[in-house]
């Protein structure tokens, strides 16, 4: 089941302005929350994105290795090996 969260933040000057020309009829955003709730996904996908991203290249990278320094290992090695 996933938690619920409330929280209160306040936002004066520039930042209050910028929040306010995203919501209710100045902007796309019904309110403030659903402006938040959005941000808060986009900055979820964008780290998802990075994450995978970076195995990505991790695996570029390992598959242009050569033959040679590749290593054969039981699986109790590699699990002994993950554990340290």
């Amino acid at each position: 089941m996933s938690a619920t969260m409330t929280t209160t933040i306040e936002l004066n000057g520039p930042l209050g302005d910028f929040v306010a020309d995203k919501v209710g009829e100045n902007g796309p955003y019904a309110d403030a929350g659903e402006y938040i709730r959005d941000l808060i996904r986009r900055d979820r996908e964008r780290s998802e994105r990075e994450a995978f991203d970076r195995l990505k290249a991790e695996l570029t990278q390992a598959f242009a290795a050569p033959e040679s320094s590749y290593v054969s290992l039981t699986a109790a090695e590699v699990i002994a090996r993950n554990k340290a």
